[in-house]
């Protein structure tokens, strides 16, 4: 019998709870023995829950009962995860975690540590949610150098962005009704909407690529709050659809270059068919070309169902997995980690007329005209002329309001 503890018994937490019982002889067979719960660490009030006699309000309960061989860890954010974490690490206990903030932040240190103590520390949720990638990335790929990934990984953003071009919605409209239906937060959106939260997931996936440390303060990151109505159908006249992309690439020289932005994404791309709350992740290998892992990327069980089968894979295999799954420390860089390639690009200007636009970004066409400004597409460009241009346009009186790059035709 393999005894474990919960740590936070929110949507995730209480997600694992549900899927060991309800399949537990699954669980049991894969596993090799029976995994049972033997404590749940909350600070909320459970009297009356079915749950009450596992709950206990402090970590040392756990850390000092010898039968917890494995932690899952659902606190979410790093105040109190990252010490309770590194705490059970540092007992010999292996973790398993859907907190993308803490491994995005301090991944390297805790793989270190589990490495030092003779455990594990995964991580499969924290990036796909219900969707496998960290474990075929380090296991099925590992014949394959990887140059390249990019994908859709938030939910709540893609869901937005599909409601906005089947219901010509604006952003507020859509924000509403993913608040509505839970796939965002009510309080406080901006995680999702301003792109923090997939610039947590290309940062993990960065790292696993890179074999170091990528931090998401170097990773530039914008979300889709300036995304409207109008850009949306400016997107279809080129025969895109507008996505939030987190990307990363591994020049052969060894530079690394990510980022998080709202992209044109032609319809030819495999990407431009994932809607609604799917994620779907790209991965460019040497050998195997391309490879894309498509699911469900939030939810209570699916994310649950990720850190179980964690739970099984720390049980059966415990440290041996982080003979591939493993990146090492590393200071952040000065700096944002850009991509110099040129690549085309709409840009969305106001204040002036399209004629002064396409005299100061050049080859290209103008998109759509608007009494404000108007929608250019710009044919090829990189970061360093959009600069250039967007001076001018200050020069003139006028303001950028809006710079996508358009993904290639296929992948």
């Amino acid at each position: 019998m393999a005894k474990i503890a919960i740590l936070g018994f929110g949507t995730v937490g209480s997600g694992v709870y549900e899927v060991l019982c309800h399949n537990a002889a699954s669980v049991s067979r894969r596993a090799g023995e029976p995994v049972e719960v033997k404590y749940i660490l909350d600070p909320k009030d459970f009297t009356g829950n079915p749950v009450e006699p596992l709950v206990v309000k402090n970590i040392d309960v756990i850390l000092q009962d010898p039968e917890i061989r494995v932690v899952v860890e659902t606190i979410g954010g790093t105040r109190f995860a990252y010490p309770y974490v590194k705490a059970c690490l540092e007992s010999g206990r292996s973790v398993c975690t859907s907190n993308k903030e803490m491994v995005a932040t301090y991944g390297a240190e805790l793989l270190a540590l589990a490495k030092e103590h003779g455990c594990a520390f995964l991580f499969e949720a924290s990036v796909g949610g219900g969707t496998p990638i960290i474990t075929p990335m380090h296991q099925c790929l590992a014949a394959n150098v990887i140059t390249e990934v990019e994908g859709i990984v938030n939910g709540t953003t893609n869901f937005m962005l599909t409601k906005m071009v089947r219901e010509g919605l604006g952003f507020e409209d859509a924000l509403q009704i993913a608040q509505e239906l839970g796939y965002a937060e009510t309080k406080d959106p901006s995680d999702d909407v301003d792109g923090r939260d997939a610039c947590r997931k290309i940062a993990i996936l960065s790292s696993m690529v890179c074999g170091h440390q990528i931090y998401p303060q170097n990773i530039p990151t914008r979300g889709i709050r300036a995304i409207t109505a109008a850009d949306v159908a400016s997107a279809e006249k080129l025969g895109c659809v507008i996505k939030l992309i987190a990307w990363m690439k591994l020049g052969k020289d060894g530079s690394v270059a990510a980022g998080v932005e709202p992209c044109l994404v032609p319809k030819a791309n495999q990407l431009a068919s994932v809607d609604d709350v799917f994620n779907a992740v790209l991965v460019k290998g040497d050998m195997l070309g391309d490879v894309v892992f498509y699911g469900k990327g939030a939810g209570k069980l699916p994310t649950a169902s990720a850190v179980v089968a964690d739970v099984v894979d720390a049980l059966k295999n415990g440290a041996q997995v982080h003979d591939s799954l493993f990146w090492q420390p590393a200071d952040p860089v000065d700096g944002m980690l850009t991509d110099p390639a040129p690549a085309a690009y709409y840009v969305r200007v106001a204040g002036i007329a399209p004629a002064v636009v396409e005299a100061i970004y050049g080859y290209g066409k103008v998109v759509d005209e608007r009494y404000e400004g108007c929608a250019y597409f710009v044919k090829r460009a990189d970061e360093r002329a959009l600069a250039v241009a967007a001076r001018k346009v200050e020069a003139v009186g006028g303001s950028v309001k809006l710079v996508l790059k358009r993904l290639p035709e296929e992948v």
